[in-house]
């Protein structure tokens, strides 16, 4: 096939087709007919001289290993004509309609997302955003095909394969019911380990976390007697019981109406939470863009 008479097209419909291995959900992400794109495959295959997928099982595809090793210098390419094009014209909030997808624990999300938003709703509100779990275990992939703009994550999680930057240093802080007797005054260490707590598992059903590692440290421990995937359960969980829960400041500071926040008893190690995002989007404007919103966003809720 001559380079002049190459439609640039079939390239983006290759890097859909290597991710969803499915040309029904392809055809639906590329806003084409399960035929058309059919068709483009059969162009592709004969461009590359290569079946690049083949049928395996129900509906499903498996690239062959000349796709595999064409995916990554794939996306490369995509990805810096997309930049290229972009660039020139630099972005425009007003004018953007994109959908942003940021993955974090909802943790992140809840200290993040409202300013977040407001700020899309002032000056970028035609654009929509999607708020995704960090529990995927194939974050580096998505992040590598443009499924995932922004992760929020720990240090300790974020992949070596992004760029990244710190965006806060958090601490942990105990809380517990309004009116409960230990919030009169300080929590002793004595009192933490005989009250019955409530944990956060992200993963689900885990009932030991960095708490539990710091009491391990001064040879004492406490019983978790509940354990939740999510902290926007803690509050009704702490309101409707004696349960204390150590969690992250940030996110408790948004419950002050609800609970009492007391200090630990003990020296908790607190982390950075940084925000990542794949070096291919580096230079992207509108990217750049989202990134200095998240970062205003920050610095709004620590001077509030």
């Amino acid at each position: 096939m001559s380079l002049g008479r190459f439609d640039l097209n079939l390239l983006r419909s290759l890097d859909v087709l290597l991710v969803e291995r499915n040309v029904t959900r392809a055809a639906a992400r590329l806003h084409l007919s399960q035929p058309a794109l059919s068709s483009q495959l059969k162009q592709l295959r004969t461009l590359f001289n290569d079946p690049l997928l083949v049928p395996s099982g129900p509906r499903g595809m498996l690239p062959t290993p000349r796709a595999l090793a064409l995916q990554e210098s794939l996306r490369d390419y995509l990805a810096q004509l997309t930049a290229l094009v972009v660039e020139q014209k630099g972005f425009d909030p007003a004018a953007s309609s994109r959908i942003w997808r940021v993955s974090a624990a909802d943790s992140a999300h809840s200290v993040v997302a409202p300013g977040l938003l407001r700020r899309l709703q002032a000056s970028a509100p035609a654009c929509r955003l999607a708020l995704l779990p960090s529990s995927q275990q194939n974050l580096p992939e998505l992040m590598s095909s443009n499924e995932i703009d922004l992760l929020l994550a720990p240090s300790t999680s974020m992949p070596e394969s992004l760029k990244c930057r710190e965006l806060y240093r958090e601490s942990f802080v105990c809380v517990l019911r309004k009116g409960h007797p230990a919030a009169k005054k300080p929590l002793s260490l004595d009192q933490f380990c005989e009250m019955l707590h409530v944990l956060t598992s992200p993963s689900g059903g885990g009932f030991e976390g960095v708490v539990d590692e710091m009491l391990a440290h001064v040879g004492r421990r406490r019983r978790v007697m509940v354990s939740t995937p999510s902290f926007l359960l803690l509050p009704s969980l702490v309101e409707a019981s004696d349960l204390v829960a150590t969690v992250p400041r940030r996110v408790a500071q948004f419950w002050t109406n609800r609970v009492a926040l007391l200090a630990p008893p003990l020296e908790i190690e607190g982390f950075s939470m940084q925000m990542g995002w794949h070096p291919r989007n580096h230079a992207d404007p509108g990217l750049r863009w989202l990134r200095e919103q998240v970062q205003s966003v920050v610095a709004e809720t620590a001077r509030t």
